[in-house]
């Protein structure tokens, strides 16, 4: 395996990891670099992966100037290898919703984590990250995405997840893609607050949603966010216990 990186959005690094053996067609692990006066690090990777993730930052960073360690909620690719990379880093701390500190993190990381208020900002330099919480979406009561205010990138994880290589960006629906993979993974809570969460975040009027499993999506990411919406409502009508 390899670790592809490209630029998404100005400043703003994806980093790939194809496993061809998950899936009909393979399935990426994706982080995300802000390379910033303090730069911030969303998924971290499983730990197996973490050479492989850790070597790519290189490229563009040192390790050790890592700031901010944070991910979406608690799964093991997510933030499998979150303590490697506090150790690699010693100035970095994970920043997740009080929620999630709580109940996880608080005990999980080697180092004390900083809990944020929903809503709240972190100023990276140029960038501005706003933490949101969104409880149960896709799944988990931490879960949480980030939002950059600079480029209008919208980190929202799970999310529009699909199978495949793919380019590391598109323009292209990619709505039927994530229900092919949801129809496989059933992985997304539905509940009555799930496309309100997500109509939600179409408000913020992302350009870029930089997806955790998949290629990212860039044009109108309010009207994929409503659509998705959209969807997970009708799926919600027409589950069965």
């Amino acid at each position: 395996m390899e670790t592809n990186i490209d630029e998404i959005a100005s400043g703003i690094y994806r980093l790939s990891t194809l496993v061809p053996d998950i899936g009909p067609t393979g399935f990426t692990f994706n982080q995300y670099l802000i390379d910033d006066e303090e730069p911030l690090l969303f998924h971290t990777g499983p730990r197996a992966m973490f050479p492989l993730v850790s070597e790519a930052i290189s490229t563009v960073l040192p390790v050790d100037t890592l700031r901010w360690i944070t991910f979406g909620h608690l799964e093991s690719d997510e933030c499998g290898s979150m303590n490697e990379f506090l150790a690699a880093a010693p100035n970095a701390q994970v920043a997740h919703g009080a929620m999630g500190c709580m109940v996880s993190f608080n005990d999980l990381a080697n180092r004390e984590p900083v809990p944020l208020a929903d809503g709240q900002i972190l100023e990276l330099g140029s960038h501005r990250v706003r933490h949101i919480d969104t409880p149960h979406v896709p799944h988990c009561w931490e879960a949480r995405v980030l939002h950059d205010e600079t480029t209008g990138t919208l980190f929202c994880g799970d999310l529009f997840t699909q199978f495949g290589p793919g380019p590391a960006t598109t323009d292209d629906d990619i709505l039927a893609a994530a229900g092919m993979a949801e129809d496989v993974f059933r992985a997304s809570c539905l509940t009555p607050q799930t496309g309100t969460t997500v109509r939600a975040l179409a408000e913020l009027g992302p350009s870029t949603l930089a997806v955790m499993h998949g290629s990212c999506y860039t044009g109108d990411g309010s009207a994929a966010l409503l659509a998705l919406a959209d969807d997970y409502d009708a799926r919600l009508a027409g589950a069965t216990i």
